[in-house]
C-alpha cells in the first residue's frame, strides 16, 4: 500500500501535509487546485464539488495539490509554487483564471481548465488517465 497525501500551498508559500491516508495512488499522477480564498468561484466549487470529489475513487488515486493563497490574484505568483511544482507552473501557457485544475502525468500538464463549469471536464480526463 502506497501513502496518498494531499499538499495545500497557503499563505507562507510553504507545502505542508493537510491529509494522509493508505490507498493505492499513482505517484506519476498529480491533480493540482488552483484558487484563491477571495474568489467566489472558488469558493462556489468548493461548497457544490469539493467534498464529493475528496469522496470519489479517483481522489484516493492521485496526489491533490491546492495552491491556495490569501489573493486571488497571487495564485500564479511563484512563491506559492515552491519545489517540485515550479516546473509545472512554468507549462501553464496562461497564468490567469481561477478555479483552475491541472492533472499532472509524470511532470507533465495533461489536462489543464478553469472556470467551475469545467470541473467535470476534469474529472473525466482524468479518469481516462487513470485508465
Amino acid at each position: 500500500m502506497m501513502l496518498r497525501r494531499t499538499v495545500v500551498v497557503g499563505a507562507a508559500g510553504l507545502a505542508g501535509s493537510a491529509a494522509f491516508s493508505s490507498a493505492h495512488a499513482d505517484p506519476s499522477i498529480k491533480v493540482i487546485y488552483v484558487g484563491g480564498w477571495d474568489c467566489t468561484y472558488c469558493t462556489e466549487w468548493k461548497n457544490k464539488y469539493k467534498a464529493g470529489w475528496v469522496a470519489s475513487p479517483e481522489y484516493k488515486k492521485v496526489t491533490w495539490i491546492e495552491v491556495d493563497p490569501p489573493k486571488l490574484r497571487e495564485a500564479y505568483q511563484a512563491r506559492y509554487w515552491p519545489g517540485d511544482l515550479a516546473p509545472i507552473l512554468e507549462q501553464v501557457p496562461r497564468k490567469s483564471g481561477t478555479p483552475r485544475w491541472l492533472v499532472v502525468r509524470n511532470g507533465k500538464i495533461v489536462a489543464n481548465e478553469f472556470g467551475v463549469s469545467k470541473w467535470s471536464r476534469i474529472v473525466g480526463e482524468l479518469k481516462k488517465e487513470l485508465g
